[in-house]
């Protein structure tokens, strides 16, 4: 089963549409013995990364997803739930966040183009990773966001993508695999990167 933790906000629903389409067993908990107890845990989202933290240590959830990553358990980070597995923030004035991937979340700076970065880019793979096998080259995913990861480790980049600056879209350490974009909102590609999670054993 895989778990999708209910933080309170984000697109819950549509990962768990995305995930039913592809007939995977899946579940919206916020309980911390689910999450720990899950053979995959996804933390979707979209919304402000101060509430998210607010709303994740009020519930334990932060323990709760350190003791998942820790014991192997294959995690992925979808948007604002990649942003918070990084140290900080620069939202709302800085915010602490998980600390999983040294790094910081960062504001698009102003240059010309619309902010929030909303519509459709392709990846440029830095790493054979597996969640990317079989993903068209020139596949084009769905992004919302106006703050992107900076994570202190080149290594930790698996893809970027460029929007007025080339920044980190994917993110994998381990057994966490992290996606600025919304790849249930990403039609065939987005479904094959959830499918290959599906089937993840948490090593790159």
């Amino acid at each position: 089963m895989i778990a999708i933790i209910d933080y309170r906000a984000g697109n819950l629903k549509s990962v768990q549409r995305a995930l039913k389409h592809l007939g995977l067993a899946c579940r919206i908990t916020d309980s911390a013995q689910e999450i720990l107890a899950a053979e995959r845990v996804i933390f979707p989202g979209v919304g402000a990364a101060g509430q998210a933290m607010e709303t994740i240590r009020a519930h334990g959830l932060n323990e709760a997803i350190h003791a998942v990553i820790e014991q192997g358990t294959p995690f992925m980070g979808i948007c604002l739930g990649t942003q918070i597995i990084l140290e900080k923030s620069e939202e709302d004035g800085g915010t602490d966040c998980l600390g999983v991937i040294p790094g910081t979340v960062r504001r698009f700076a102003e240059m010309g183009l619309k902010i929030p970065h909303m519509g459709w880019n392709s990846l440029s793979p830095r790493t054979n990773h597996p969640l990317l096998a079989g993903v068209n080259p020139q596949a084009q995913f769905y992004f919302v966001h106006s703050y992107y990861p900076d994570p202190r480790e080149a290594d930790k980049i698996a893809a970027t993508t460029t929007y007025g600056i080339t920044f980190a879209s994917v993110l994998a350490s381990g057994n966490v695999f992290a996606t600025q974009f919304h790849p249930e909102k990403s039609g065939e590609p987005g479904l094959k990167i959830l499918e290959n999670f599906s089937r993840w054993d948490g090593r790159g």
